[in-house]
């Protein structure tokens, strides 16, 4: 091998040499002590919206990209029929309500002194009766009467004595009132038909779709007409808040970052303009790096993933938006809730 040969290699070899050293060097050189950069995508939650009866869309009241409050009536179902429902378990529990009055009410006067006239004629007949049936018996040993006519003043006499104590019983279940058993059967029915109106007045209040949290309306995926069920959505909504970047910390920087600490999220969309942000929640397990995700290490290194919390006080940020987040390592460690609170403009 001659010298022209070899020096090629030897060349070579240096560079590697040097490209190696450079490396090592980069790798074993500390991090900034003033802060951590990460780089991540703005996330948020995405709810889709459904009813919870299968009925047919009435009305849409929004339209894709509407901003919604929470709480705020998004569409209708047909309710004609839940309507009649809920007044048809009214009308079941107004005439339960009126049956336990009544039984409550006990017996009115005027049945009462029913009852006691009742008694007191069966009483009079009973007397008169036994009286007849007393001067026939006195007649029966003198033969002035016919032995069956004195059975027969004894049977009138007793059944006269049996009709006048059931009036009395009459009268005196009269002032006593209902039984405490049926009353509380009573307050049972009345109970389970205020479930039913309950149960019907919910299904009606169903049929209105209500936005459960502030966002911004994605998708509007039936339309009025359409057929509507519990796993059919209607609307997806994109949720405004709370609103994050996902982002990874590698493990060497894992002992720096602590939730609840400050930092600063800016886009490429919005230069120069820094939003205000905090660690709100580090994974607890590792893995590999997201191929779509730049960090100044290897993509072989094991990393954390965190979400950057931050306030979008004017609806700036969207879904997927790249993004860089800043954590400043020299502040104080963070104590109870340190979260900044989103400034509205």
């Amino acid at each position: 091998m001659n010298k022209k040969s070899v020096l090629p290699i030897l060349i070579v070899l240096a560079l590697a040499a040097a490209g190696g050293y450079l490396w090592n060097r980069n790798q074993s050189a500390p991090a900034d002590a003033t802060g951590l950069t990460l780089y991540g995508n703005v996330d948020l939650r995405e709810v889709d919206l459904a009813f919870d009866s299968a009925e047919h869309v009435a009305q849409i009241l929004v339209e894709e990209g509407d901003a919604v409050q929470a709480g705020q009536t998004l569409a209708r179902l047909r309710s004609e029929k839940l309507g009649a429902g809920v007044a048809a378990a009214k009308a079941a529990v107004e005439a339960a309500a009126h049956a336990l009055g009544r039984l409550e009410a006990g017996s009115r006067p005027q049945e009462i002194r029913i009852a006691q006239a009742q008694a007191d004629a069966l009483q009079a007949k009973a007397r008169i009766a036994q009286i007849s049936y007393a001067r026939l018996k006195k007649l029966a040993p003198q033969k002035l009467t016919a032995a069956e006519d004195v059975d027969q003043a004894k049977a009138s006499a007793d059944a006269a004595e049996a009709e006048a104590r059931a009036a009395m019983e009459t009268f005196a279940l009269a002032l006593a009132g209902p039984r405490t058993e049926d009353i509380a059967q009573a307050r049972a029915e009345l109970a389970g038909r205020q479930a039913e109106l309950a149960l019907a007045q919910q299904q009606l209040d169903d049929a209105t779709l209500r936005a459960p949290a502030a966002g911004i309306v994605r998708d509007r995926i039936l339309e009025p007409g359409d057929m509507a069920g519990p796993q059919t959505p209607v609307l997806t909504l994109a949720m405004t808040e709370p609103l994050w970047v996902r982002v990874y910390v590698p493990g060497p920087q894992l002992g720096r970052v602590a939730p609840g600490m400050r930092a600063q999220v800016s886009t490429d969309s919005f230069p120069g303009k820094r939003y205000e942000a905090w660690v709100g929640f580090i994974s607890p397990t590792a893995e590999f790096t997201p191929k779509n995700v730049e960090t100044p290490d290897l993509r072989t290194r094991l990393v954390y993933q965190a979400r950057v919390f931050l306030c979008d006080p004017r609806g700036e940020l969207r879904l997927g938006m790249p993004a860089t987040v800043t954590i400043p390592l020299d502040q104080a460690a963070p104590g109870g809730d340190s979260a900044p609170p989103c400034r509205k403009p």
